[in-house]
């Protein structure tokens, strides 16, 4: 067995995120928290510690949504399931966050490409294999050679609302995808929504979650080195009151 690491790395200053979303690092070592540290310690000076040394922290400015993340419900919108309240990520059950990965290679697909569910009933009979209620479905788009350019943003196919909700039908509670966005790049979103004026397109895999609940991985990392069936995946989140999204060390167990 062993365990195969799909997260990215949080890191101060990518263009990964758009600019307003990037995250900054202010990293402190054990010579920049000398003093406070021994603002703790009552009457204790440089003497005693050990070679001068304070302890070393770091101050994070960032979203819930850096890095690989989970998006709750609430997310989506203010109600899922046609009126309930939608759950914040504290609130969606921890039973979610585990199960059987089922990946599935879309990296012919051309960057844009608006994935319907008849994309995945052809891939899961070319497979042969039936969707099982609790499966995490992963979706490898190949955007992730991107992470760390600007590129990133506008890479990798995207989900429509159909092709969500038929995989939320089967019985998947959670999805992911190394992409950016569970839906098509947003810039190529803006481009044909400047050109046909057709507001369903706005956001729309994310929207299905207004019709019934489920929860999306973004930015994983790293799925090439799982087989199409047979890991266990694991993503649990970070436990922030009332946030649509939590921060996940995404993994896998993989047979050896």
């Amino acid at each position: 067995m062993k365990i195969v690491d799909l997260s990215i790395a949080i890191e101060s200053g990518l263009p990964s995120d758009p600019p307003d979303y990037i995250p900054h690092i202010e990293y402190q070592n054990h010579k920049d928290t000398v003093s406070d540290m021994l603002a703790y310690f009552g009457e204790a000076t440089l003497d005693d510690l050990p070679e001068g040394n304070g302890w070393a922290v770091e101050f994070i400015r960032l979203s819930t949504h850096a890095g690989t993340h989970i998006d709750a419900p609430y997310h989506y919108y203010p109600t899922m399931n046609e009126g309930e309240r939608a759950w914040t990520v504290d609130e969606v059950p921890l039973e979610w966050f585990y199960g059987s990965a089922v990946v599935v290679n879309f990296k012919d697909k051309p960057d844009g490409y608006k994935v319907e569910s008849t994309d995945f009933e052809e891939y899961f009979k070319k497979i042969n294999y039936n969707l099982k209620p609790g499966d995490i479905v992963l979706v490898n788009t190949g955007a992730s050679k991107y992470w760390g350019t600007k590129e990133y943003l506008s890479k990798g196919c995207g989900m429509t609302k159909a092709a969500t909700l038929w995989l939320v039908e089967q019985g998947v509670r959670v999805v992911g995808t190394d992409a950016w966005s569970w839906d098509r790049p947003l810039p190529l979103i803006a481009k044909e929504f400047n050109e046909t004026r057709n507001k369903d397109i706005i956001w729309e895999g994310h929207r299905a979650g207004a019709e019934k609940a489920y929860c999306h991985i973004e930015k994983l990392t790293n799925l090439d080195a799982l087989p199409i069936i047979g890991s266990q995946f694991f993503c649990f989140p970070v436990k922030i009151k009332n946030a649509s999204a939590g921060w996940i060390r995404a993994i896998a167990f993989v047979e050896d």
